[in-house]
Formats: C-alpha cells, structure tokens, sequence
C-alpha cells in the first residue's frame, strides 16, 4: 500500500502542476483578452508568436474539431488507463512515469475545459503552427519523453545483449588444456 502512496503522490505532482498551469493561463487569456483578439507584448514579435484567445473544439492543435465528444471518451480512457498502468512501472524508469504525468496532466487540462465550456482554450500561436495550450504542450512533450526514454532503454538493453553474448573462458578450464598439452 506504501508502494502505491508513494508512486501516485509523484503522478498527482506532475499531472497537478501541469493541470494547474494550464487552468491558470487559460483563465488569464480568457479573463484579459477577447475571443479571437489577439496580444503581443512587441509588435516586431507578431510573425513570429503571439497570444490570441481561441476556442477549439477538436483535438490538439486544431485537428478534427466536429469530433469533441470522442476526445472528452479518450481523455477519460487515457487518464484511467495511466492511473492503473503507473504503480507497474519502475521507479527506476523514470522516463516513461515522467512522460505518463506530463500526458496525464495535459489530458486532465483539456478535458476541464470540456466539461466546463464544451471547448478547449487554446492560446499560443507561434508563426503558421495551429494554435496550442500549456496543456497540448504537455501532451507533446510527454510522447517526446517517451520515444526518447523508450529509445534509451532499448541501447540499453542492446548493450547488455550484447555484453552477456560474449564468450566467457573459465581460467581452470584454459589452464588443463595448458597442461593436457605440454603433457
């Protein structure tokens, strides 16, 4: 029971920062600036990023937008299968349970503002990229933790593959054949 306490108190930090982060900024955006206005501290930055208050009602960064209550079902199911995935995990895998608390608090980012607008807050705009929150960052940076760590435990594997593959010679078998010979 310890076990689970300990592992879960690190998946409500990470997922709860990142939760709240996100509920944070998208209510300064939301509270500050009008819907599809836009704000930029320095006028030079406007091709390049800018704050803008947008509604999405699809998936990150704008994708399938008429699909809204399918992404409400799979947050639902993400979060549910991370919470029950998590305790399995070694703690010294610390790659994959930081990837799963960043994907699961930009799961949880989103979907509250699903349940409470019917629409998910998106307010980074950088150049031409669709527009993103704090919580789509998450989730992004999360599946790159993920392919990354992943690919380090695979070298990893690979190396040690490869160290028990070498052959071994036993020093009293090495030293009879020595002798047998000089015989």
């Amino acid at each position: 029971m310890k076990k689970y306490v300990r592992d879960y108190v690190y998946l409500i930090l990470i997922a709860g920062s990142i939760l709240a982060l996100d509920q944070w900024s998208k209510w300064l955006v939301r509270t500050n600036i009008e819907f599809s206005h836009t704000w930029m501290p320095w006028e030079w930055l406007a091709p390049y990023a800018r704050i803008i208050n947008w509604k999405n009602t699809g998936a990150a960064f704008g994708m399938l937008q008429q699909f809204g209550g399918v992404f409400t079902i799979l947050a639902f199911v993400v979060i549910a299968l991370i919470i029950f995935y998590f305790p399995q995990i070694p703690r010294k895998d610390w790659p994959l349970r930081l990837a799963l608390g960043l994907q699961m608090g930009g799961a949880m980012g989103n979907l509250a503002d699903r349940l409470t607008r019917g629409y998910v807050t998106d307010w980074i705009s950088v150049g031409k990229f669709p527009v993103f929150n704090v919580a789509d960052s998450s989730i992004s940076v999360g599946a790159a933790v993920l392919i990354i760590g992943m690919w380090i435990l695979e070298k990893k594997q690979q190396a040690s593959q490869a160290e028990s593959e070498q052959p071994i010679e036993d020093v009293g078998q090495s030293s009879s054949v020595v002798e047998i010979q000089s015989e």
